[in-house]
């Protein structure tokens, strides 16, 4: 328990100086943008790559990922359902609530997570993979169909999205190679340049997420109680029922019931804030979700820890 809590200590400590850094504009004022473009870019890939080229593939087939998938799923629905029928909003804006309410920071907050407090990738990958091959099309056809953005080559941009997604791509090629079993002879002058820019991944990444907390919120009265009901599903509802369907539905406990909650605990993607801006939808209500459920998860995550570790 002491050394899962110990594993926190340095991100919530590399986040808080990413926000002190934001707040005082150290960097300067576009450096969020290029040190987030950089962990997704180069970084976060090279890690990756060398992670998934070593792992088992069959491995991550597991009840557990079925869990989370069965998790975000739910309250994905809820979510689209609350957007729907409770407020009202056109269904581009419908699938960026639920998006809020569902889609996990896989790849910013997710992966220093696994590596410093779980000590294995593999279960955030196969999270990743599922929501960007499966959760992703559905939010992007969903915008595309209210939008009326698309040019009759919705199907095949849906395909291509994966392999244009450097963090998935990079998984993939890994997993390739992992199937040949070529991930321990690959060649030195490869793997180092990798290890180099893998090494900056987790730290360029909670940098950057710490500046990103520095946006200011504001919204009406209505936005705030949406706001708050897709926190309250995003932090506490959906690892909670990870908890149940692992726990109860599959049997599992111990570090892979660990791994499940605390994944399905993960904050809001910042990926939701970009949709919507991409598509010139409402911007502000998935900024201050990600904002404050990053903020909270501080605590959930922590207290999961305590309570499953």
């Amino acid at each position: 328990m002491h050394s899962v809590l110990t594993g926190f200590l340095p991100i919530w400590a590399v986040t808080a100086l990413g926000w002190l850094g934001g707040r005082y504009r150290l960097l300067g004022d576009g450096a969020q943008h290029v040190l987030g473009r950089f962990a997704f870019t180069f970084a976060m890939p090279s890690l990756l790559f060398l992670t998934m080229s070593k792992s088992h593939v069959g491995d991550l087939a597991t009840a557990g990922v079925g869990v989370f998938a069965a998790s975000l799923v739910a309250v994905f629905a809820a979510g689209l359902a609350l957007s729907r029928w409770v407020f009202h909003r056109r269904q581009a804006d419908q699938a960026i609530g639920a998006m809020c309410a569902a889609y996990v920071n896989s790849a910013n907050l997710g992966i220093p997570v696994a590596v410093h407090v779980l000590h294995d990738t593999s279960f955030i990958i196969a999270a990743a993979l599922f929501q960007m091959l499966f959760i992703t099309p559905l939010i992007l056809v969903l915008i595309d169909l209210d939008t009326h953005r698309g040019t009759g080559d919705i199907w095949p941009r849906m395909l291509r999205l994966p392999f244009r997604n450097p963090v998935i791509a990079a998984s993939a090629a890994g997993l390739v190679v992992a199937a040949f079993g070529k991930g321990d002879s690959l060649p030195g002058e490869l793997t180092s340049p990798l290890q180099m820019l893998g090494g900056a991944a987790v730290p360029t990444a909670l940098f950057a997420l710490g500046m990103s907390l520095n946006a200011r919120t504001r919204t009406t009265p209505e936005g705030r109680t949406e706001r708050r009901l897709l926190v309250a599903l995003k932090v506490a509802v959906q690892p909670a029922l990870a908890y149940v369907l692992a726990r109860y539905g599959v049997g599992l406990s111990g570090h892979a019931l660990f791994a499940v909650v605390m994944c399905a605990g993960l904050p809001t993607a910042q990926n939701a804030f970009i949709f919507a801006a991409e598509y010139d939808l409402d911007t502000d209500l998935p900024r201050d979700t990600v904002l404050l459920s990053t903020l909270l998860s501080m605590a959930s995550l922590s207290l999961i820890a305590y309570l499953l570790a």
